[in-house]
């Protein structure tokens, strides 16, 4: 059975984005931009939120034509474009780059999908993770703490979040950053 797995960057004290959806804080180096591409490039599917999908919309399409961007940079833009992706959102209308509209989290027809075959599937968007997770949905939780502490933001939790977590894996980067993946127990 494919796992759904939630990748995610944070801040030290628990924040995927800063009060006003800033992400500048957010440390890629081209060492943890090539780990993204190795584990996403394996995925089937990404499954974001519309403020997610929206977000990779305004740059990765055509990033790879930019002279700025870095070979990971490049890498990741063909992986992004070709990956299926369905976008969950009650309102928006239309979703380029083979994406599908999905208007709400449906545990039966997630359950469905992850046992189709091809490779896992990666959700993007702290909502949405939220949603997964009060479903019993993720399998894998991949966060990668910068070395950066906020204060304040959108944290990636929900306070009624209840999720037992088991470290299978720490890897420190170059830059600062830890991955800490863990495997997700509903409870």
């Amino acid at each position: 059975m494919r796992k759904i797995v939630l990748a995610m960057s944070i801040s030290v004290d628990g924040f995927f984005a800063g009060p006003n959806g800033e992400l500048d804080w957010h440390l890629v180096s081209d060492e943890l931009h090539c780990h993204f591409n190795e584990h996403l490039r394996a995925m089937s599917a990404f499954l974001d939120g519309r403020v997610m999908h929206e977000m990779m919309a305004e740059f990765w399409p055509t990033a790879d034509a930019d002279p700025a961007s870095t070979p990971p940079m490049v890498e990741f833009a063909r992986i992004w474009r070709d990956m299926p992706k369905f976008v969950f959102s009650k309102t928006l209308e239309h979703a380029d780059w083979n994406a599908t509209i999905v208007r709400e989290v449906v545990p039966d027809e997630i359950w469905r999908l992850k046992a189709e075959p091809g490779g896992d599937m990666a959700v993007g968007g702290a909502v949405l993770a939220g949603e997964f997770m009060r479903h019993g949905l993720l399998d894998e939780g991949w966060l990668y703490v910068q070395p950066v502490v906020l204060g304040e933001g959108r944290r990636l939790f929900s306070p009624d979040a209840r999720v037992t977590l088991e470290l299978v894996e720490t890897r420190r980067f170059d830059n600062g950053v830890v991955l800490l993946r863990y495997d997700c127990h509903p409870g």
